[in-house]
């Protein structure tokens, strides 16, 4: 853990930040603009797994892939899922660096709330294995095994609701950052 905390610490400038943070936002929109409408051009407006942070059951994973058909399910394992394999790292990553980024300009960082990092970690992580079981379902169509598909839903809820999470912490600690600047705070006094 300590030598997570020092990786961190030797690479926290507010460039390295901007950098990642830029290139995780352009992967993303090349998802949002190119890869993800490709694949929902066969989709007859449902959406794409990767898409349902509330979560989809058995019915609807098969209603999608037959509605895609193989032209889409085509789509969405070879245009998709590869450029969402590079997405969860860099948002993990990124976003890991970013909590720490606010959390060491309101002196934090070095107590309990460090903590906090990992959470983009664990979106990053359950993405990738949302990802890994649509790959193990479109490849198996039309044999579609129950345990991925709960286990594939499972991944998603788990990573929405993380992807959440960090957001409100985000714009927690945005918020902490931004009354510091203004009001010229030394929070370095009471390190939790």
């Amino acid at each position: 853990m300590n030598r997570f905390k020092e990786v961190i610490k030797n690479n926290l400038s507010g460039k390295k930040v901007l950098v990642l943070f830029v290139i995780t936002t352009l992967v993303y929109v090349i998802m949002l603009l190119f890869t993800i409408p490709r694949v929902m051009e066969f989709s007859n407006g449902l959406r794409l797994l990767d898409m349902m942070p509330l979560g989809y059951d058995a019915t609807y994973i098969r209603t999608l892939f037959d509605t895609l058909g193989e032209q889409g399910r085509q789509r969405y394992l070879f245009n998709q899922i590869p450029v969402d394999m590079i997405y969860p790292g860099f948002f993990a990553i990124t976003y890991c660096f970013l909590i720490a980024y606010f959390l060491n300009k309101i002196n934090k960082l070095k107590g309990s709330l460090f903590y906090l990092c990992f959470i983009p970690i664990i979106a990053g992580i359950a993405d990738y294995l949302e990802n890994f079981s649509i790959v193990y379902l479109l490849s198996e169509y039309p044999n579609l095994s129950k345990q991925v598909m709960l286990a594939a839903n499972l991944f998603s809820i788990v990573k929405s609701t993380t992807t959440s999470v960090f957001f409100i912490v985000l714009i927690v600690l945005s918020f902490l950052f931004g009354i510091q600047r203004l009001r010229g705070i030394d929070w370095q006094a009471k390190d939790v």
